[in-house]
């Protein structure tokens, strides 16, 4: 998933994540990421999934949008970039990844290896009776 650090504005401090694509960003009601804040536009930028090419910010044409201070149209995003539409500054980044408990396969891992000893012991057992 994808998260979207606020670091100015009214909202900052805050993150957002992405749970689906495509993500708009502007200050339209149909927005998935809305701000009021001065220069941003309705529709103002776009964040699309390419599996080829990885996260794609797409900007409205005459839109102001800056990533790493440097004005876009379309840019890839990596961890870390900031984004900046009109006033809005935001930090992008990968969010943390949820590990699931491993327990039960640990479990049967241990089970397995306490089967085997106990063949190998039956087995010792019968080979010297």
């Amino acid at each position: 998933m994808v998260q979207l650090k606020v670091l100015s504005g009214r909202k900052a401090g805050t993150a957002w994540v992405a749970r689906r694509f495509p993500v708009r960003i502007g200050r339209s009601a149909k927005a998935d990421l809305q701000s009021d804040e001065s220069g941003v536009w309705d529709q103002h930028l776009q964040l699309d999934f390419d599996p080829a090419a990885g996260l794609l910010l797409s900007a409205q044409p005459d839109a102001l949008t800056t990533v790493n201070g440097q004005p876009v149209q379309q840019v890839v995003l990596r961890n870390g970039d900031t984004i900046s539409a009109g006033s809005l500054k935001l930090q992008f980044w990968l969010s943390e990844t949820r590990q699931r408990g491993l327990r039960f396969r640990e479990g049967l891992t241990w089970a397995a290896i306490a089967v085997i000893s106990l063949g190998q012991v039956a087995i010792v057992y019968w080979l010297v009776r």
